[in-house]
C-alpha cells in the first residue's frame, strides 16, 4: 500500500515554553542562549520541534525536562503563533506553553549543541529575544496575572508549605502591586483552598504558622475574592 500524499505542504511545528519561577523576590523567566542559526547568540525561550510520534503536551513536557531537569511541573497551553515569516527557516507554527516552577526548586540545566547557556532573567528586565518570543513572554505574563483572579495558579510558585506572608508576597510580585494585608488574608482563608499545618516558621518576629494548599480544593476558584 502506497503512502498517502498530501496536496498541501506541511509546516513544521514547535513548542516554546515560558518558564516562570520566583527568585530573589522577583518573578523570573528562564531563557536559553542559542548556539545555532538562526539568531545564534541571541536569547530565546526554551523549546524545540515536535516529534512525529509525540503529542504537543508530550513535546512540551520533554522540552521542559531537557531544559530544567523537572519532569513534574505545572504546564499549561498558552496560544498558537503562526505568522508566515516568524521563523527564517521556513513555515514554522509554534504552540506556546507556560510552566510554573516552585521557588527554591532544584533545577538541572545542561547546555547542548543547540544551547550555549541557560539563565534566569527578571520578567521586567528581559534582553532582546529571538523570533517572536518577546510577544509570547508578554502574553504569558498577562495570562498568569489573569489566572490569579480565578484560579489557584499562584500556589504553583510556592513551596509545599508556606506562610500567609509568603502567599501575599507571591501575589504582589506577580501582579506588580501591593495588596491590603488584612483584606487579603481574610479572603484567602474564606476561599477555603489552604489549610494550616502543625508547623511554625521562626523569624525575626513572632513565629508564623505554615499552611499548605488543600489537595481536595477545587482547581478553579472564584479567587477575585482574594483581592480588595
Amino acid at each position: 500500500m502506497s503512502a498517502h500524499t498530501y496536496e498541501y505542504p506541511r509546516p513544521a511545528v514547535t513548542v516554546d515554553i515560558v518558564v516562570f519561577t520566583l527568585r530573589e523576590n522577583r518573578l523570573q523567566v528562564l531563557l536559553i542562549q542559542r548556539a545555532e542559526p538562526p539568531h545564534a547568540g541571541a536569547w530565546a525561550l526554551p523549546g524545540g520541534f515536535v516529534h512525529m510520534e509525540e503529542s504537543l503536551e508530550e513535546a512540551a513536557a520533554r522540552e521542559l525536562a531537557e531544559e530544567t531537569g523537572l519532569r513534574q511541573a505545572y504546564l499549561e497551553q498558552l496560544y498558537t503563533y503562526g505568522a508566515p515569516l516568524r521563523d527564517p527557516r521556513g513555515r514554522v507554527i509554534t504552540v506556546a506553553y507556560f510552566a510554573l516552577i516552585p521557588a527554591g526548586a532544584s533545577l538541572q540545566q545542561s547546555p547542548t549543541y543547540e544551547v550555549t547557556q541557560a539563565r534566569w532573567f527578571p520578567v521586567d528586565a528581559l534582553p532582546p529575544l529571538a523570533f517572536d518570543h518577546a510577544e509570547i513572554a508578554a502574553y504569558a505574563l498577562r495570562r498568569l496575572r489573569y489566572k490569579l483572579e480565578y484560579s489557584a495558579a499562584g500556589f504553583e510558585l510556592l513551596p509545599e508549605e508556606f506562610t500567609l506572608t509568603e502567599i501575599q508576597s507571591t501575589y504582589e510580585i506577580i501582579l506588580g502591586e501591593q495588596l491590603d494585608k488584612r483584606n487579603f488574608r481574610r479572603r484567602i482563608l474564606e476561599a477555603n483552598i489552604i489549610e494550616p499545618t502543625e508547623q511554625m516558621r521562626s523569624g525575626e518576629g513572632r513565629p508564623a504558622r505554615l499552611y499548605r494548599y488543600r489537595p481536595d480544593a477545587v482547581a478553579e476558584v472564584k479567587a477575585r475574592r482574594l483581592f480588595p
